[in-house]
């Protein structure tokens, strides 16, 4: 039987599970796109700001390894390049690396794979198709950016480029997500392994681009997310660095190809680390087992945001003399952080968008109860005296506390890079870590929300995706796109003080607590009433 027998039917079978998902990543990736490039045209509407931009943006190294080069500030879509160009970029990667993990390494966890194997499905037809699904993906979002740009009024030369960066840096990553797919035995795993990948790239295009001349910019060259930049749409387009990128991707695919064959399925190459053979006193307790659960989550987003945090501290320094020099961007800030001082309404806005991260988070362990309902894992320890209110409280407890901790690491790289800018490091740790810690609350509720969803309706829980990108949509674009304030109040961000810059109202503060704890408890007393999986 060839190895590729039943690719097609499993890519029919994949189109019909993403039916949903990958409409949205499409969607969503090219609004964002027209959205953005839609607000930098407005913003920087006459020659001379986009002049005082090009200078200010192109001497500070913050901004360049935050962004990026500014290869062309005389046109819109050479703003969008700039603006949006490195996180469109990261967003597409991840989308790439989740479905291919979701088709291939989750499905053996679960034990479908093994139940499709079963039939006329050849060895390498699972993988096949993952990349194949993955590659549609990447297809579609960028033909979607490049014609969302076009209509839009910009070259077509300069869209099609930025459609073509935006799919070569997913199909990079389709095959990073194809070969960890093999090496880990778990799809969590399997995405770490990718996730970091990612970030690696992320950093060496970050040290390479705030080089400069006399540093080593040639470490941009080594990443997929510099190679989008060197493509430089919309300024004299270098189309000879796509094959950079097709080339990586058709090397990693082949490794894929050729690992898959050399494991067992549902075990992945490299070696599992037994356990210790008798297991602490702390796993005896649904706190201690949630602990060993999710320890390593929140040591990975702990450290994540402290770099982010530094990063956006050693932006805001610079950030003045841009915001000074461009009346319009600092009213926009305004809209989106707060008033006051234009550092702090820079500090409050960005504050704004880890608190959005740090939601991501705090879903992710609050759902991990449902991780392990799916696996199997819980009904086992659940019929042990351990009560269902307690090892959920476990979970709920790393969405809470936990997330409060990912937040002050926030707070914590922010505040020890401005601080050391300014010379005023314990004063700018404090502000910065009470200012990130505001946003805990808000985090809470989505959180809440995704528990309740849990204890009811446990179907529904890939909502919770769809409610963060809807909470990311009215925090950056609603000022942008005027939505009306019932709209915006749908957000409970929008109810966090902006600070620092403003004054701290205990009032919403307690109002999001409730709320939040109103939700967990429904979702704790509705899976206390469910049958279990």
């Amino acid at each position: 039987m060839s190895a590729l027998v039943g690719t097609g039917a499993l890519i029919r079978l994949a189109l019909r599970r993403d039916r949903v998902l990958l409409p949205v990543w499409v969607v969503c990736l090219a609004g964002v796109t027209v959205a953005t490039g839609s607000a930098v045209g407005e913003l920087y509407g006459t020659a001379e700001s986009r002049a005082l931009l090009a200078t200010t943006a192109g001497g500070n190294p913050a901004f360049l390894a935050l962004l990026g080069p500014l290869h062309d500030s005389t046109t819109a879509g050479g703003l969008l390049a700039w603006r949006w160009g490195v996180f469109g970029s990261l967003l597409t990667a991840l989308a790439a690396m989740s479905l291919v993990t979701r088709h291939t390494r989750a499905e053996e966890e679960t034990g479908r794979l093994e139940l499709l194997g079963a039939t006329a499905i050849g060895r390498r037809a699972p993988l096949a198709a993952a990349v194949s699904v993955s590659a549609l993906a990447c297809a579609l979002i960028g033909a979607a950016c490049a014609l969302g740009l076009v209509g839009m009024g910009e070259g077509v030369a300069g869209s099609v480029a930025f459609g073509l960066g935006f799919a070569a840096v997913g199909l990079v990553f389709t095959a990073v997500g194809a070969v960890t797919a093999q090496l880990s035995a778990t799809a969590r795993t399997a995405n770490a392994l990718a996730g970091g990948a990612l970030g690696a790239a992320y950093l060496l295009r970050a040290v390479g681009d705030a080089a400069g001349e006399r540093g080593p910019s040639w470490l941009t060259w080594l990443s997929p997310i510099g190679w989008f930049e060197q493509l430089r749409p919309f300024a004299q387009e270098r189309w000879w660095v796509l094959p950079l990128a097709l080339g990586l991707a058709l090397a990693l695919v082949t490794g894929a190809w050729v690992l898959v064959a050399r494991r067992d399925l549902g075990g992945g190459l490299l070696p599992t680390r037994p356990g210790a053979a008798r297991a602490p006193r702390s796993l005896g307790s649904a706190l201690g087992l949630a602990w060993r659960l999710q320890r390593g989550m929140l040591l990975g987003w702990a450290l994540g945001m402290f770099v982010l945090g530094g990063v956006y501290g050693a932006v805001a320094r610079g950030v003045e003399e841009m915001l000074t020099s461009n009346p319009l961007l600092a009213q926009l800030i305004a809209r989106m952080g707060g008033s006051g001082a234009l550092v702090d309404v820079y500090l409050a806005s960005i504050l704004g968008v880890v608190g959005l991260f740090s939601a991501v988070y705090a879903v992710q362990a609050a759902l991990r109860p449902r991780s392990e309902e799916i696996a199997l894992r819980a009904e086992p320890v659940l019929a042990t005296p351990v009560r269902r209110t307690r090892w959920v409280a476990g979970h709920l407890l790393f969405a809470t506390i936990g997330n409060a901790v990912v937040l002050a690491a926030a707070g914590l790289g922010a505040g020890l890079v401005h601080g050391l800018r300014v010379g005023d490091v314990g004063g700018q740790v404090a502000r910065l870590v009470g200012a990130a810690l505001v946003h805990a609350p808000a985090a809470w509720v989505v959180a809440g929300l995704a528990l309740a969803l849990f204890g009811l309706a446990p179907k529904l829980v890939p909502a919770c995706w769809a409610v963060l990108v809807l909470l990311l949509v009215l925090g950056q674009l609603g000022p942008l796109l005027q939505l009306d304030r019932w709209a915006m109040d749908l957000s409970p961000f929008t109810h966090v003080p902006e600070v620092p810059g403003a004054e701290v109202s205990a009032t919403p503060l307690v109002w999001l607590t409730v709320v939040a704890a109103a939700l967990a408890a429904v979702g704790l007393l509705g899976f206390r009433r469910r049958d279990v999986g």
